[in-house]
């Protein structure tokens, strides 16, 4: 299945879009807010292996609904070494199914479910991770780059 494409603004205003990296892996992930526990545990784990996915000839892209000076904020703090892209109005997680009915403390809202997906150099999804657990993921992430490379 092709990877819908989208051209989305990350933290500093700059537009990127998705098929730009033709022939690339492209690690794209989706994860709910800025700033949140799961989500800066996930965002370190990738920064810290941003080296490790750029040899295997991967790009990391973040997506979220916070807008770009939210994302500006978690960038600086974090020293995040990969574009975060703002979503608000929804429309890539929609082309992606990741904005989905959520439950949380007895809430339901709509909200990002964490999915990550591995896209190819040919542009279709050579592999999803839904309702993505952190720990260990990255390093899942890694391993399945590898697979699919070979």
């Amino acid at each position: 299945m092709n990877a819908p494409n989208f051209t989305l603004n990350d933290q500093t205003g700059k537009p990127y879009e998705l098929k730009s990296y033709a022939g690339k892996w492209v690690v794209l992930y989706f994860y709910p807010k800025d700033m949140t526990p799961g989500c800066t545990q996930e965002a370190c784990d990738f920064r810290d292996s941003v080296n490790r996915l750029a040899s295997a000839n991967a790009v990391v892209l973040g997506i979220s609904a916070d807008d770009e000076k939210r994302h500006a904020k978690f960038v600086a703090k974090e020293s995040l070494s990969f574009p975060l892209l703002a979503d608000t109005d929804h429309a890539v997680c929609n082309a992606y199914g990741v904005w989905q009915k959520k439950k949380f403390m007895g809430r339901v809202f709509d909200g990002i479910v964490r999915t990550t997906v591995i896209i190819n150099p040919a542009g279709e999804i050579a592999k999803r991770y839904d309702e993505v657990k952190v720990k260990g993921h990255v390093e899942e992430v890694l391993k399945d780059l590898a697979e699919l490379q070979k």
